[in-house]
């Protein structure tokens, strides 16, 4: 149930039209970008249900440009970001996107956009980090919180965190990578997520 949440959320938040970003609040943009992925499920479900890579496309295609991916990685690394190398960072990187990627793609797939109500926003878009929270009404009719927060860039607003009933996804994958990198070592850890990667899509060619 959790992660068909998390699915939800993530899914909904891509953001659209980013060259106008900064003549949109955080809300119009969030809710452009859920309506658009809403579009775009509909007219692709059946092929994406068959086929692993064609969702994986589609979900990149929105969410690559429109997450700060660098931002939200060291946020996870934290204290482990400042001794990483540059190599490692850039694998770290890209491992901890596929990660999120895919752990999620396939509660993509019941995204829904009348299950996501935008709630009026309450921060002051001149701050360089920004919430805008949501409302998701599961399929019982349960109402879960969902906060997403963002960061200003020179392009517009990124996401780089979902904060579900509280519960930060980039704090709760911090504290879950902090143990395996101080039990074993932050390569093993990038190793871990890069074949995680590989296994999902079936060969070292895989993104």
């Amino acid at each position: 149930m959790k992660d068909l949440i998390i699915a939800l959320v993530i899914a909904a938040i891509p953001i659209a039209a980013l060259a106008q970003a900064d003549m949109q609040s955080p809300n119009e943009v969030v809710a452009e970008a859920a309506k658009q992925l809403d579009q775009a499920l509909s007219e692709r479900k059946q092929e994406l249900a068959a086929d692993k890579e064609a969702l994986y496309g589609l979900i990149d295609e929105i969410l690559l440009p429109r997450f700060d991916r660098k931002y939200s990685a060291q946020l996870v690394l934290g204290r482990h970001w400042r001794t990483a190398t540059e190599q490692q960072r850039e694998r770290f990187i890209d491992a901890f996107y596929g990660n999120l990627l895919r752990r999620y793609a396939d509660g993509v797939l019941d995204f829904d956009l009348s299950q996501v109500e935008i709630l009026p926003f309450r921060g002051n878009t001149s701050d360089p980090r920004v919430t805008v929270r949501t409302m998701v009404t599961l399929e019982d009719g349960t109402d879960v919180p969902v906060d997403y927060a963002m960061v200003r860039r020179e392009e517009g607003w990124l996401l780089f965190d979902v904060i579900i009933e509280g519960i930060s996804y980039v704090r709760n994958f911090r504290a879950e990578l902090d143990s395996e990198i101080q039990a074993k070592s932050l390569d093993a850890a990038i190793e871990r997520l890069e074949s995680e990667a590989r296994s999902d899509t079936g060969g070292e060619g895989a993104q």
